[in-house]
């Protein structure tokens, strides 16, 4: 015990003293994706004018949105002159989302990103493009006009 330093357990000593933690690029690389849910950030993928939203309400369930599903969002970034200014409270469609989606045939899809396509509240887009790819899965969810005007279908 001839040892002296901030123990906290009064005088044990172990030699395996060092904790290895985890680097901050394994941090960031093992992140979970989970639903988007409230105080999520999603970019916005059409010319309504908004570059940026926050999730206020998802209109999904308890857990969260996901691909194909209503939220509510307000506004925090937007163009000078768009559709929609910084502060208003819109409806969206999520048309990418970071957690992975199984399909029927076993295969899976997941985005680098989270985004949304702005709607009124009776589901008619604002914008007149959609920018980037977009699943299929919005097909089921009868977002057909979102699917029509998409660059890219996955």
């Amino acid at each position: 015990m001839g040892s002296v330093g901030n123990n906290l357990y009064g005088g044990i000593n172990s030699s395996a003293e060092t904790v290895t933690r985890p680097s901050h690029c394994d941090a960031i690389s093992q992140q979970i994706r989970t639903f988007i849910q409230m105080r999520t950030n999603l970019k916005v993928v059409d010319n309504s004018g908004a570059k940026r939203v926050m999730c206020i309400q998802s209109l999904r369930g308890k857990k969260g949105a996901r691909l194909g599903d209503m939220i509510i969002g307000s506004v925090k970034e937007a163009q000078p002159r768009g559709k929609v200014k910084k502060g208003d409270v819109v409806y969206g469609v999520v048309v990418r989302a970071a957690m992975k989606k199984g399909r029927s045939d076993g295969s899976e899809v997941q985005f680098d990103d989270n985004a949304i396509v702005i709607v009124n509240n009776k589901g008619e887009l604002i914008g007149t493009r959609v920018f980037g790819p977009v699943p299929h899965e919005l097909r089921k969810k009868k977002h057909l006009k979102i699917l029509a005007l998409a660059e890219h279908i996955v």
